[in-house]
């Protein structure tokens, strides 16, 4: 049985997330710990899904502290010290749900997410009656807030109010970043105008997941007079960040930015940056310019990479940062992704560069593209290992590696990735390159050789 993809377990509630799954999955993680936190995002059908995974943590004899609608990051920070659950589907539309596991602030690893598939496979029993756990509520939103706010405060190292004078516009779009970005922005100093606000698990302000397409409304308002716009999806691990001239900046180079800053300011002599396969050159330039290194980990897997980096190194590593596009974690605060985090960081590196065209001038920006090309889940995997051979054939100059998905590095610097979305019946084509529509339109033909055979 396979429940967990790369961003925990997700789909339509009808046919995948039904709230016997999320019984037997709170059944078969409250084998795990004596306590659990819970949370949920807005959408319509939270409510009945965390009653459910309630149901089953209790019926396991796990105690649940029930915090209500919250962002993930501040789910993940509450589970510090405990184990945790997040019923949430992220940027998915709205008939879709799904949860995620954390123990400590860190997501499950793959280890931890097999054995809940195995037991959930076995259909355990609940716990003898006496020993079942209680629930009870718990707030978390302010010290969550508070914590987000002090870090910023210290890493930027600009006093109380490090956001002074700038203005700022949020497109929290109906998600949970309603409830900290803006008020977390706010105490920081910085003018705020929020966009869709209002948590709504309809999403009628725009759709969940943040693209140029559908902050259209949120880079018109920037456009009209705002240092800077932030966007999130609607559990506010993912950010976007919007220029004064209305333009999406490459999430790369959002990347590139953070980790440059975390790596200058690091004082280990081996300072790690973790990423993905997909992510740019651009941010291993940033790396190296401010004298560390960058380390790659599958899609997904951030924690499991800083876990890994961590064990490998010596008394001078550190882990300063980790991220994939879209998605940051910032090592010093907390083991999760925090898009909340992410957009106070951001702002006060804007203020300190004096905008955000300075701030990103020093990245190098080579164009880059991603493509999709539609596969059946049930085709995948023989797609894949078609791949690792015929891509490599395909540019016999390159460099290939089939860690994660199958890369090859060019001897220009261009490199292009395939890999099979773990959540949608597609397999992605990534790549940078000064000619990356001719890269891709390459790599396109073999994916769909590969896929048809």
């Amino acid at each position: 049985m396979t429940l967990f993809g790369t961003a925990g377990i997700r789909g339509p509630v009808r046919d995948d997330v039904t709230p016997e799954l999320a019984l037997a999955v709170g059944r078969a993680a409250g084998a795990d710990g004596e306590t659990f936190v819970v949370g949920r995002d807005g959408r319509v059908t939270g409510p009945a899904l965390a009653a459910a995974v309630e149901a089953g943590l209790e019926s396991a004899g796990a105690d649940v502290r029930r915090v209500g609608q919250v962002p993930t990051p501040a789910l993940a920070f509450a589970s510090q010290g405990r184990r945790g659950v997040m019923v949430t589907a992220s940027h998915n539309p709205p008939q879709d749900n799904g949860l995620k596991l954390f123990v400590d602030g860190v997501e499950y690893d793959r280890d931890a997410e097999r054995t809940v598939e195995e037991r959930v496979e076995a259909a355990g029993a609940p716990v003898d009656w006496a020993e079942w756990g209680d629930g009870e509520r718990l707030d978390v939103l302010d010290a969550y807030r508070d914590a987000v706010a002090d870090y910023a405060r210290t890493t930027l190292g600009e006093g109380e109010r490090p956001l002074d004078g700038l203005s700022v516009a949020v497109d929290c779009g109906n998600g949970m970043a309603s409830l900290a970005t803006p008020q977390v922005l706010r105490a920081l100093g910085a003018d705020v105008t929020a966009l869709n606000a209002n948590v709504d698990g309809h999403f009628p302000g725009r759709e969940s997941k943040p693209t140029p397409e559908s902050l259209a409304d949120l880079r018109e308002f920037v456009r009209e007079g705002h240092d800077v716009g932030i966007g999130h999806d609607g559990d506010a691990d993912r950010i976007v960040i919007v220029g004064p001239d209305g333009d999406v900046v490459h999430e790369d180079t959002v990347l590139a930015v953070l980790a440059n800053h975390y790596t200058a300011a690091s004082d280990a002599t081996d300072p790690v940056v973790v990423t993905t396969p997909n992510a740019s050159a651009r941010i291993d330039e940033r790396v190296r310019a401010a004298g560390g290194r960058v380390e790659r980990v599958r899609l997904g897997a951030l924690h499991e990479g800083i876990a890994r980096e961590r064990a490998a190194g010596d008394e001078g590593t550190e882990v300063a940062f980790a991220a994939e596009p879209w998605k940051h974690i910032h090592t010093a605060f907390g083991g999760w992704i925090d898009g909340v985090t992410s957009a106070a960081v951001i702002s006060g590196l804007v203020v300190d560069a004096g905008g955000v065209a300075p701030l990103r001038e020093p990245v190098t920006e080579r164009p880059y593209r991603k493509v999709s090309v539609e596969c059946p889940d049930d085709r995948k995997e023989a797609a894949m290992e078609r791949l690792a051979t015929s891509l490599p054939e395909r540019f016999p100059d390159g460099d290939a590696n089939t860690d994660y998905g199958v890369r090859v590095e060019l001897p220009d610097g261009s490199w292009v990735l395939v890999r099979p979305s773990g959540t949608e019946p597609y397999v992605r084509i990534y790549a940078e390159s000064d000619d990356v529509d001719d890269l891709i339109e390459t790599a396109r033909g073999t994916v769909e050789d590969a896929v048809g055979q």
